[in-house]
């Protein structure tokens, strides 16, 4: 077949180009507009090999080989296919595992089963030597694309280097089309830009119910006595405070420490909170009426939706909640329901958060610790809900810089 593919390791395409713009080759340093970036292999590939394109693979990691929202949008992309393998932490550095694998089958696949007349790698791993030669035995142009190196040496293996056809080096010129170095920082990892609005969901008042209940709660607990003595001096037991925090918990569970009955309903508030509140068994009448998005979603708003997400939600944490708080306020019947959520604030009900955070774990937000989404992404997606809700009502809220 006279076509061309490219088969591109992405990890070594953007840590090369990290290391070129940046000085390291952490990814978070640089950032990358996709769309240009295939757009320049497509007409690079056709340029060099002059044979038409027929697709270009991209091999990435990903935690667990859950997609980024970098990899959907890539894969939505017209001639892209992705391929992920796992991305793993040890000793504090990410690697990938299973990506080499994954481009050696696919390399010999296309040559044995000729599906193109030549193959572009970009890639800088030995790993691929085998693959590289059994293309060519099977009577494929294979062109080797390296990133320019910072230092001006070779940032691939020699052996590849010396098997491949054609070599071509993608230089600063080109690579800075489609990739752009952040502002140094001083650190290798930019800290989070901070958002006056988490700031105003952490220091917003709590609910007078909630107040109460803490207050009097205080009020009926004894004062626990010594549960024994040990080496003729007595064990004490800390006082628990008017809102209890989980260390208070433990000292109070201790070894031989006899517990105040606790009542039924006392439990930890949702994280869209802070502190303890007696929550009761069933949601206030004005919560358990509301709809969630779900229930307001035809199928073809839900087909459209994921199209959004896939081709221009970009995964921020702020920026989702602002997408999901747009969808379920414009598609309400009854407008009254977004007065009494914002009389709420700064607490989201139950059902409508707990959606919210599940729709936020499709954009790659879990940490990957017990399938939890950080604690500050959670602050963020419901400080961007907030602030779309207020867009909609007009409703001004104070809030102060972290």
């Amino acid at each position: 077949m006279d076509r061309c593919i490219v088969l591109v390791d992405a990890g070594y395409l953007l840590g090369a180009a990290a290391s070129l713009l940046a000085g390291e080759p952490s990814r978070s340093r640089i950032t990358v507009d996709h769309a240009a970036l295939i757009q320049g292999l497509r007409e690079r590939a056709e340029s060099d090999t002059r044979q038409p394109l027929l697709r270009i693979y991209w091999f990435d990691g990903a935690p667990d080989r859950v997609p980024q929202p970098e990899h959907r949008r890539l894969r939505v992309m017209p001639r892209v296919t992705v391929r992920l393998g796992a991305l793993t932490r040890s000793d504090g550095r990410w690697a990938q595992k299973g990506v080499d694998a994954a481009m050696h089958a696919e390399l010999t696949e296309l040559a044995r089963n000729r599906a193109c007349s030549d193959i572009v790698l970009v890639t800088g791993d030995g790993d691929l030597l085998p693959g590289m030669m059994a293309a060519k035995e099977h009577g494929v142009a294979v062109h080797l694309w390296a990133v320019q190196a910072a230092d001006g040496d070779y940032n691939q293996s020699e052996d590849l280097v010396a098997e491949a056809d054609e070599r071509r080096v993608l230089d600063r010129a080109w690579i800075t089309r489609a990739v752009r170095a952040k502002e140094s920082t001083g650190v290798c990892t930019p800290p989070p830009a901070a958002r006056p609005e988490i700031a105003a969901i952490l220091s917003a008042p709590l609910p007078e119910s909630a107040l109460t209940a803490a207050a009097e709660r205080t009020a009926q607990e004894p004062q626990h006595p010594a549960a024994g003595a040990r080496n003729g001096s007595a064990e004490r037991t800390p006082a628990v405070k008017g809102v209890p925090t989980p260390k208070d918990l433990a000292a109070l569970r201790g070894p031989g420490v006899q517990h105040p009955p606790q009542p039924a309903s006392a439990t930890l508030r949702w994280s869209s909170d802070k502190g303890w509140v007696d929550r009761p068994v069933a949601e206030p009448a004005e919560a358990a009426s509301m709809p969630t998005l779900a229930q307001l979603t035809t199928a073809e708003q839900r087909w459209a939706d994921r199209e959004e997400d896939i081709t221009t939600v970009g995964g921020d944490p702020f920026e989702v909640g602002q997408v999901f708080a747009r969808r379920w306020v414009e598609r309400l019947g009854d407008q009254c329901h977004i007065q009494k959520l914002s009389a709420m604030y700064p607490r989201i009900p139950h059902r409508i958060d707990g959606e919210l955070l599940r729709y936020a774990a499709r954009f790659g937000l879990l940490a990957h610790k017990d399938d939890q989404i950080d604690e500050r992404d959670r602050y963020a997606i419901r400080a961007g809900f907030w602030r779309e809700v207020d867009v909609r009502t007009g409703t001004e809220r104070a809030v102060s810089g972290e």
